[in-house]
């Protein structure tokens, strides 16, 4: 072999794109484990160096990655987060809070606490307040779901921690879900789809919420239960 042959670098193969998997299809994997002490170091070390950190959360010692919010989600947990603070004086006062860590512990909590969109505590709620978290559920817990989302498996500790109410809004498809605390259990009370608008009536807050059929993607209609005002989002 010449000495220009051996110093020519030989063409390897090509990259994959990044959306591209040989073996396993990207909709069969709904959770990813790794267990390499120095990987799982590294991704932690990027999630908190560039923020993308701010909503991971730990189930019982598993680190959960979520889906970075985009401005769809950021633009009607906002709006949400509004109305909510609107009506929460008929409600007899408390709290809404954004992507607040809520936990079933006061000591060690990082080791189990997950992160609700939107949280409304009421007044009359028991849950302690240490700063940096709650200990307890909230009255009302709002989860928007992305593209890969966990939250529906989310239920049963929210359930555990005393969430009187969940508002589910899921994008894939759009449909509206309303659960509500039962016998230690959070039971689907109704769902509002664009196709089948159905109102859900929150025990929570004095609001009626559902889905519209709208252009580009469906509107939000939320009301006041004494039809003094309404809103879409």
């Amino acid at each position: 072999m010449s000495t220009v042959e051996r110093s020519t670098p030989r063409p390897g193969p090509s990259p994959r794109p990044v959306d591209e998997t040989h073996f396993v299809p990207d909709h069969l994997v709904e959770a990813f484990a790794v267990t390499d002490p120095d990987e799982v170091r590294r991704l932690k070390a990027d999630r908190e160096a560039t923020g993308l950190d701010r909503r991971d959360e730990m189930w019982e010692g598993m680190y959960v990655m979520s889906p970075s919010p985009n401005f769809e989600h950021q633009t009607i947990s906002d709006q949400l987060w509004l109305v909510f603070w609107s009506v929460l004086g008929l409600a007899g006062g408390g709290v809404v809070i954004h992507d607040f860590n809520v936990s079933d512990r006061i000591e060690a909590w990082t080791e189990n606490y997950r992160i609700p969109h939107i949280a409304v505590y009421l007044s009359t709620n028991s849950s302690i307040n240490r700063g940096t978290h709650m200990v307890g559920g909230p009255d009302l817990a709002v989860e928007i779901l992305s593209e890969g989302d966990l939250a529906r498996k989310k239920l049963d500790f929210y359930a555990r921690i005393g969430t009187r109410e969940l508002l589910l809004l899921d994008r894939h498809p759009w449909a509206l879900e309303l659960y509500r605390l039962a016998d230690g259990r959070l039971d689907l009370v109704g769902v509002s789809t664009p196709d089948g608008p159905e109102f859900l009536t929150s025990t929570v807050l004095p609001l009626t919420l559902g889905l519209l059929a709208g252009e580009g993607r469906p509107t939000i209609e939320l009301s006041r239960t004494d039809g003094e005002q309404s809103w879409r989002i």
